[in-house]
């Protein structure tokens, strides 16, 4: 429809007139849907899976809504809060990761003043770790704590000093990471209960520990001194290991022969006692007998270990003619 501009005050007025009578009419209907969509838009909400619905009526806690579509009061008289509560979160120090993936990149940016840090033997170590968390309670992180990440970040730097100034740097750099990660953790968490945070430590990761850039060739030649050392003391022990086991082993078994032997000569010296006395015995009850046996037995005994023999009879004119037994006990 063509709009016609009005020649005169009284026809603009009448036009004007018109068009208010027909904003008129549609006034309601628009101020009714205009309602109804803030009503909706204000009421229903819906929470996804992994998150739970925190819902303040006035600023006072009201309930706590699972995953799904709900309704709340509309006009901002309940107002609600969605927490992830199944998220790991992490928080990184000394370092900051860009971009995460094949070929993570990092910022260039130095971290001294949350990596520094000084260890139980007064030396200074460049400390860089992660701390991953979840969330536990959302009532107890929206009302008791004002900033999360930020309260988990100063609380896991106070712990992590408190930890590393209990070891030495070696300790530190080398052999007690597992231990400086629980400790933290335990710490940590202790701490993050004491407020009421409502945040849960999963783990606490040690990335690198290292002596300061300024000092790390003098550190390098120190634990190359230290490792140079360790290597000496292995091979003496190894030589020692060696060599007494050895001459304990061979003291003993001279030992055990020596045993061996007085016991042995003693056994013998007891028995020839024990012969004679019985020997004796036997010559006093009969010392005819006794004399010629111990005769026979003491030939017996000789006759065997000489060469040839000799017997002359007093009366005799010449050698007896004998019998000539070899040594192999055969006629000749």
């Amino acid at each position: 429809m063509d709009f016609k501009v009005p020649d005169t005050p009284e026809e603009l007025f009448r036009q004007g007139g018109k068009y208010i009578n027909k904003f008129n009419k549609w006034l309601p209907m628009f101020i009714i849907f205009f309602l109804f969509g803030f009503f909706a838009l204000t009421s229903f909400y819906s929470v996804d899976q992994g998150e739970v619905g925190v819902i303040r009526r006035f600023g006072k806690y009201t309930k706590t809504t699972q995953p799904g579509l709900h309704w709340k009061l509309p006009f901002n008289i309940d107002k609600l809060d969605k927490v992830r509560i199944e998220r790991v979160f992490k928080e990184e120090f000394g370092f900051r990761t860009l971009k995460a993936g094949v070929s993570t990149k990092y910022s260039s940016k130095s971290y001294d003043e949350e990596a520094l840090m000084l260890t139980g033997d007064l030396n200074v170590l460049d400390v860089s770790w992660i701390v991953h968390f979840k969330i536990k309670d959302p009532i107890h992180l929206l009302f008791n704590v004002r900033n999360p990440r930020e309260t988990v970040r100063n609380l896991s730097e106070a712990a992590m000093r408190q930890v590393i100034g209990d070891y030495s740097v070696n300790e530190a750099i080398t052999t007690r990471k597992n231990e400086i990660n629980q400790e933290v953790k335990n710490l940590l968490q202790k701490a993050l209960d004491n407020y009421k945070s409502g945040v849960q430590i999963d783990k606490i990761e040690l990335q690198e520990v290292l002596p300061p850039s300024v000092v790390k060739a003098s550190f390098n030649e120190v634990n190359e001194a230290e490792q140079e050392r360790e290597k000496v003391i292995n091979q003496s022990w190894e030589a020692y290991n060696k060599v007494i086991p050895k001459a304990r082993g061979q003291a003993e078994k001279t030992i055990r022969e020596a045993e061996g032997y007085a016991l042995a000569r003693v056994a013998k010296a007891r028995g020839d006692a024990a012969k004679f006395l019985d020997t004796w015995n036997a010559y006093k009850s009969a010392k005819e007998v006794t004399k010629r046996r111990l005769y026979l037995e003491t030939l017996e005994e000789i006759i065997p270990k000489v060469g040839k023999i000799f017997i002359f009879e007093p009366e005799a004119n010449s050698i007896l003619p004998l019998l000539n037994l070899s040594e192999g006990g055969e006629l000749k």
